[in-house]
């Protein structure tokens, strides 16, 4: 009998150890760290289409959109360039028709079409903007304007494109 209860004692001391140790774990921490690197994308969702142009019927004007998506609180500058067109510049762009015929257009930072928009050289500007992170676009308007001038109104009947290179700096 004596040793049924040294047994049954040392079952129940062992038990309690157990509950003792599973009552008090061993704990550190673990550290968890990232790092949101700025980042910008840039959308042409709606391009400058002028409607058609007849010479001496006056001035045509057409708006575009351009979306920039940057990471929260990135602040982002967009330039526009010359073109592609040969012989057009950020002060006087071009479209051609692919037959050596051009016809003189801008764009502009606002409907008023006082201030071309640009690289930032001579009297051109740039846009700027804050990201609202990158799911939330910052929607910029571009204004282009088609002169009815003595150029335009020598232009053959065609067709006429330009191609213009939207950069983003952030």
């Amino acid at each position: 009998m004596r040793n049924f209860i040294a047994c049954i004692s040392a079952g129940v001391l062992l038990a309690t150890a157990g509950a003792v140790q599973a009552a008090n774990p061993a704990t550190t921490n673990l550290g968890v760290s990232a790092t949101v690197l700025k980042n910008c994308t840039v959308t042409v969702p709606l391009a400058v289409a002028f409607n058609n142009y007849t010479p001496t019927a006056g001035t045509v004007s057409a708006n575009g959109t351009i979306n920039v998506n940057c990471t929260k609180s990135t602040t982002f500058t967009v330039s526009l360039n010359k073109g592609s067109t040969a012989g057009g510049t950020i002060a006087q762009r071009l479209m051609s028709d692919g037959a050596g015929d051009t016809l003189q257009y801008n764009l502009y930072t606002s409907a008023t079409f006082a201030t071309v928009w640009g690289d930032g050289t001579g009297t051109s500007v740039t846009q700027g903007g804050t990201g609202a992170g990158m799911g939330t676009a910052v929607a910029m308007t571009v204004y282009g304007n088609l002169p009815d001038n003595t150029t335009n109104q020598a232009a053959a009947p065609n067709n006429y494109t330009d191609t213009v290179t939207v950069s983003v700096a952030y």
